[in-house]
C-alpha cells in the first residue's frame, strides 16, 4: 500500500473512481480520532494531507490535547509466559536478540 509521510505521520492514499477524487486519512491516530484530506492530483493530495497534519497538530496544541503520531515503531505485547520461554530459547538458538527474532518473525508472517 502506499503511503504519505509528513512531519511523523502516515496518511493512506485512496480513489473515489466515480468522481477521480484521491483522498485519505491520517493512519495510528487515538480512537475516535479522523484527519482526513483530498484532492484532484497528488500534488493536491499531498498539499492537503500536509495541510491536514499542521491543523491536528495546532488543534491538539491549542487545546492541550496530547499530541498522538503515527506508529512509533515501537509496541508491547502480552504473550503467554511459555510462549515468552519458547521465542527466547529460539532466539538464543539463532544467535539473535528476541526482538530481532520477534521482528524477523513479524515481517515474514506480515509481508
Amino acid at each position: 500500500m502506499e503511503t504519505l509521510r509528513y512531519k511523523g505521520f502516515i496518511g493512506s492514499i485512496e480513489a473515489e473512481l466515480q468522481d477521480n477524487t484521491l483522498y485519505g486519512k491520517v493512519l495510528g491516530l487515538d480512537k475516535g480520532t479522523l484527519v482526513t484530506y483530498e484532492g484532484q492530483t497528488l500534488a493536491e493530495l499531498k498539499e492537503d494531507f500536509m495541510n491536514a497534519v499542521d491543523d491536528y497538530i495546532n488543534h491538539c496544541k491549542e487545546n492541550d490535547i496530547p499530541l498522538h503520531k503515527s506508529y512509533s515503531g515501537s509496541f508491547n505485547i502480552r504473550i503467554p509466559a511459555e510462549l515468552h520461554a519458547k521465542a527466547a530459547a529460539m532466539a538464543q538458538e539463532y544467535g539473535m536478540s528476541l526482538n530481532a527474532f520477534v521482528r524477523e518473525s513479524l515481517a515474514k508472517a506480515v509481508l
